[in-house]
């Protein structure tokens, strides 16, 4: 165990976490939303510091970034625990921690940074489950990331408080965010959580200079509406910037927590949100395995080439500023 930060004691005598948007008010032997965060004691817990899980070097493409260090490997690793409860969830087995997965055995955070560094990555993904709910461990990793050279990344459903996102902040250099749905209805349905919250910290994430991308699953019957598709790419234009590259991606019901009854996307679903992104005026849509390149906004040349289901950026037509080499155009890249 691991003494929590982002916590207060209550008048009550209960601890209330301050880590993401729930705000668990937590009685003494009691866990919060996310199970990872216990009152023991009269004193707040993190369980699962320390317990990394699913290490792995992958594309930064996978997470997915397509304009941060395009090309580049990324050392990826997580944490058990989640404050959603996804019905269509893909890491359940993971991100709904049991007592085996907290009895892992602990890994430093410097030995998250050597085997980055020995795999020849540039940076460190939090990721598999939600970053927000392993901060104090994530923070201690990205501080050594720093201080090695490499970047870091986050790929969060986007509930953080606002004063996780502040101490992040600082140790944070690219996040992508799942915004599942521009309906509330939806995430109290099938997150177990409220829209309004990820929403508000989208705005501040595009204000801080973080690089940005949203992820939205397109869940046939529940988030593909192209009513609500139009609502969220004109957030995302309107709101975080045109420059903000989305990602519309497919459901897969065979690999759900609670959603096996469920079609799979049709390719029709994504050819529409990429019709409405474009609609909307986003510069970058990208839709499941049909439109992975990075196409210029300026010259309409193609900069950056993906191979099909390997994530990996094939080809890059880019000047030593990240821009486009025909026309030397801005892509919104970070290299």
């Amino acid at each position: 165990m691991h003494a929590a930060e982002f916590c207060h004691e209550t008048p009550d005598g209960k601890m209330q976490c301050d880590l993401c948007r729930h705000f668990c008010r937590i009685m003494p032997a009691r866990s919060g939303i996310c199970k990872v965060r216990s009152n023991i004691g009269g004193r707040l817990y993190s369980l699962n510091y320390g317990r990394a899980l699913s290490q792995s070097a992958d594309p930064v493409e996978k997470k997915p970034l397509y304009h941060f260090m395009p090309g580049s490997s990324t050392w990826s690793f997580g944490a058990p625990g989640c404050n959603f409860t996804c019905r269509n969830c893909q890491n359940w087995q993971i991100s709904q921690a049991t007592p085996e997965l907290l009895d892992l055995p602990t890994v430093a955070p410097e030995t998250i940074i050597e085997n980055a560094l020995r795999a020849g990555c540039r940076s460190i993904s939090c990721t598999y489950t939600e970053p927000t709910v392993f901060a104090e461990y994530a923070i201690d990793v990205m501080k050594l990331a720093r201080e090695a050279g490499l970047m870091t990344v986050w790929v969060s459903n986007g509930f953080m408080s606002p004063n996780c996102l502040d101490a992040i902040g600082p140790w944070l250099d690219a996040t992508n965010i799942d915004l599942k749905s521009m309906d509330d209805a939806f995430y109290r349905r099938v997150c177990g959580a409220r829209v309004e919250p990820v929403l508000d910290n989208l705005r501040r994430i595009s204000r801080s200079g973080i690089h940005l991308e949203v992820t939205t699953l397109l869940i046939p019957g529940h988030s593909d509406s192209p009513a609500m598709l139009e609502r969220l790419a004109g957030f995302i234009a309107g709101e975080l910037g045109r420059e903000v590259p989305w990602h519309a991606i497919p459901f897969c019901p065979e690999l759900s927590w609670k959603m096996l009854d469920l079609p799979a996307t049709a390719s029709g679903s994504l050819e529409t949100a990429r019709d409405i992104g474009r609609k909307a005026g986003l510069f970058y849509v990208y839709s499941g395995q049909a439109h992975t390149d990075t196409v210029c906004p300026e010259c309409g040349r193609t900069a950056i080439e993906r191979r099909p289901w390997t994530f990996g950026a094939a080809t890059l037509r880019l000047d030593d500023a990240g821009c486009c080499a025909s026309c030397h155009a801005s892509l919104s890249i970070t290299r």
